[in-house]
């Protein structure tokens, strides 16, 4: 079987564990496209999986990388939008970050001339995760007031975007450093988190209103102040719980006088048939946008791929603004 060149573990643990090295390529199928990588995106998954926390669903590559971009090289026979040479963005469930990938066809979009393949690394998992809780379980209408945690991660300024291209106002916490970018991608306010009650933040600038959709990443350390945040019939989004899972004590008192739902959403483990529906609903909405500059992604620093423990380190450090991406070729 042929071999190529991928992100490889010799363990779980920390970045030490990270090189690159040879392994099978994949074999496609007959409704699979067979992607030569080009460039692939760091996400925090990745760091989870790294240290054994969230291993990949049961079948996919145990390979890292949940989107990548790059040219298509083969397709199966059933295979009907995609032939050799088209540039391609997939999302995946893991696999990204070597020199071929395989996706289902129904996971394959085509790079808008307009972005480079770079861009295209940077667009998949971070856009579509911000859709599904915006627009799928959060319900975003048009004039909705939105708080985004994290807003200057590669989900929270995706979901910025998205949120201001629909009308919303948009509130979002972030480190003060990175309060600027937040409010170029067209954030009303930006909340430091370490100085800062967002939740009466929030309370201020919404005149005691709250607001209508809070998406999460945090988890234990955020929901009670989330729930004193949130608006009559508001939504709570949770969509990691980088923070911690539990709590000490809260009242739910709130949770009933104030009609709130709290959903809890994930991408990587849906079946490939939600994701084809999420990626079409998505590229209905928002790929003339993200083809036009009127929306972009936003990417922090591309390294090669040789650099993959600096990249994780930089994660981990919380440093970047937007999406690390990866130079595969």
């Amino acid at each position: 079987m042929s071999k190529m060149k991928a992100v490889l573990q010799t363990e779980f643990g920390g970045i030490e564990t990270l090189y690159i090295g040879e392994t099978e390529m994949p074999v496609v199928n007959e409704n699979e496209v067979l992607i030569e990588v080009h460039y692939a995106a760091l996400n925090r998954a990745d760091l989870l999986q790294r240290k054994g926390k969230y291993p990949p669903p049961k079948g996919e590559s145990e390979i890292l990388g949940l989107e990548a971009s790059g040219i298509v090289k083969q397709v199966g026979k059933n295979v009907k939008h995609f032939t050799p040479g088209d540039r391609v963005m997939t999302l995946l469930a893991g696999g990204g970050q070597a020199e071929y990938v395989k996706a289902d066809q129904r996971l394959v979009m085509h790079v808008p001339n307009s972005l480079t393949l770079e861009q295209g690394a940077a667009i998949p998992e971070v856009f579509l995760t911000a859709y599904q809780a915006l627009f799928f379980e959060g319900k975003t209408k048009f004039g909705s007031t939105v708080l985004v945690h994290a807003g200057a991660s590669g989900v929270g300024t995706s979901a910025i975007q998205l949120a201001k291209a629909r009308g919303c106002k948009v509130i979002c916490t972030a480190s003060a450093a990175k309060h600027d970018t937040c409010k170029n991608l067209g954030a009303d306010l930006a909340i430091d988190y370490k100085t800062q009650d967002f939740a009466q933040a929030v309370k201020d600038f919404t005149k005691e209103r709250g607001v209508d959709i809070i998406l999460d990443f945090i988890g234990a350390p955020n929901f009670v102040r989330n729930l004193d945040s949130l608006a009559i019939d508001g939504r709570l989004v949770l969509i990691a719980t980088m923070g911690g899972i539990r709590l000490e004590e809260f009242n739910i008192r709130s949770i009933l006088t104030k009609r709130l739902k709290i959903q809890g959403t994930t991408l990587r483990a849906r079946s490939n048939a939600y994701k084809q529906e999420l990626i079409q609903a998505f590229s209905a909405d928002f790929l003339p946008d993200l083809a036009s500059g009127k929306i972009t992604p936003i990417i922090d620093s591309v390294l090669d791929w040789n650099d993959i423990q600096k990249a994780h380190k930089c994660m981990e450090a919380n440093k970047n603004v937007g999406k690390i991406v990866l130079k595969v070729k």
